[in-house]
C-alpha cells in the first residue's frame, strides 16, 4: 500500500538574516536561500515544500513596491488548491509591516505564516532552522485555518495584526497577540500601496509643529504620529494637526509605548482627546510601523480615514 501524499506548503523567500552569511570582514550580507535545506526541513516536518525566490533583499531596505510584490506572490501561491498553506521567509527589520499588509487583504482560510531569524544562516547555533520548521508546521496545520496571517518566531505564534519586534537581538524577538482561536478581521481590497507617501513623526517633550507643517507643505499623503504615553503631545502639535486635517492630509495617532495602545481620554490642550478633536484618528493598538501600512492601504483604496477603524486597528 502506498503512503499518503505529503501536504504541500509554498515557501516564498525574500532574503534577510535567515539567508545571510558573515563575510571575511565580519559583516553579514543577505543572499539566496538554499532550496535543498528548505526541502529537507519540510521532510522533517512531514510536508512537501515548493520554494519560490521572490526577492533577495535586506528587509531594512524594502520598499513599498517590494511589499506589494511579496503580497502578490502570496496571492499567486494560493491560486493552487493543492497548497495547504504559505510560509514567507523575511528579514526581521520590516517583517511586521509586510505581515500587516498581507493580513489586510488576506481572505483565504489557508494560513500564511511569516518567519525569519536573528542569527545568520552560517551561525553555529542559528535560530533559522527552528523557525522554518515551526512555520511549516503552522502552515500545514488544519487547526490554524481561518486565523489570518501569522508570525511564527522563536516559541511564539502571533497574529500579524499588532505584532511588533520588541527586542533587537533576542531569539524570542516579537510580541503581540497569540493566535489561538478565530477572531473577526476586517479586510481591504489589495490595491498596491507603492507610490503612497505616509510619514511617521516622532513626538517628544518640547516638540513643535515644524516637521508636521513641513510634511504638509511637501504634500505628503498622510502622517502617523508616534506620540507619547497613551497618544499625547502638546498644544503646538495639536495646532499643526488641525492645519493638516483642514488641508485634507489625514493624520493617524499611535504611541511609542509598546503595549496598551492609544487611549483618547487625555485633555489639557495637547492630550490624545485634543488631537482627536483636531482631526487625528486613533490607530488603536497598532505600532507606528503598522499604522503607516494601514494608512497607506486606506489611501490606496481611497477609503475614508475615520474614527471607526476599531475592527482594523485592534489586534484581537
Amino acid at each position: 500500500m502506498s503512503s499518503p501524499a505529503l501536504p504541500t506548503v509554498a515557501v516564498l523567500t525574500t532574503g534577510g538574516t535567515i539567508a545571510s552569511r558573515v563575510g571575511p570582514d565580519g559583516v553579514s550580507t543577505t543572499g539566496r536561500h538554499a532550496h535543498d535545506v528548505l526541502v529537507d526541513a519540510g521532510l522533517r516536518v512531514g510536508v512537501r515544500v515548493r520554494v519560490t525566490d521572490v526577492l533577495c533583499v535586506d528587509s531594512a531596505a524594502m520598499s513599498l513596491l517590494d511589499m506589494d510584490t511579496v503580497r502578490g506572490a502570496v496571492t499567486e501561491a494560493l491560486r493552487d488548491d493543492a497548497v495547504r498553506g504559505v510560509v514567507v521567509l523575511h528579514g526581521t527589520d520590516s517583517l511586521e509591516e509586510t505581515a500587516m499588509l498581507i493580513d489586510l487583504s488576506h481572505t483565504d482560510v489557508r494560513p500564511v505564516v511569516i518567519t525569519g531569524a536573528q542569527r545568520t544562516a552560517d551561525h553555529a547555533d542559528g535560530d533559522g532552522p527552528h523557525n522554518v520548521e515551526s512555520a511549516l508546521r503552522v502552515a500545514a496545520d488544519p487547526e490554524r485555518r481561518g486565523l489570518g496571517v501569522l508570525v511564527a518566531f522563536g516559541p511564539r505564534v502571533l497574529r500579524a495584526r499588532g505584532v511588533q519586534k520588541s527586542h533587537t537581538t533576542a531569539l524570542d524577538a516579537y510580541s503581540g497577540t497569540s493566535a489561538v482561536h478565530q477572531a473577526a478581521r476586517e479586510t481591504l481590497p489589495d490595491s498596491p500601496i507603492d507610490g503612497i507617501r505616509v510619514d511617521v513623526v516622532a513626538l517628544y517633550p518640547g516638540v513643535d509643529g515644524l516637521v508636521i507643517d513641513a510634511l504638509r507643505s511637501a504634500r505628503t499623503d498622510g502622517i502617523v504620529l508616534q506620540a507619547m504615553g497613551a497618544g499625547n503631545a502638546n498644544a503646538a502639535v495639536v495646532d499643526a494637526v488641525r492645519r493638516c486635517t483642514d488641508a485634507g492630509v489625514p493624520v493617524m495617532l499611535s504611541t511609542r509605548v509598546p503595549s496598551g495602545g492609544v487611549v483618547t481620554t487625555y485633555g489639557g490642550g495637547g492630550g490624545s482627546a485634543d488631537l482627536v478633536r483636531a482631526g487625528a484618528v486613533s490607530a488603536g493598538d497598532l505600532s507606528p510601523a503598522q499604522a503607516r501600512i494601514l494608512l497607506c492601504a486606506l489611501l490606496s483604496n481611497r477609503l475614508p480615514i475615520t474614527a471607526d477603524l476599531a475592527s482594523i486597528s485592534t489586534a484581537r
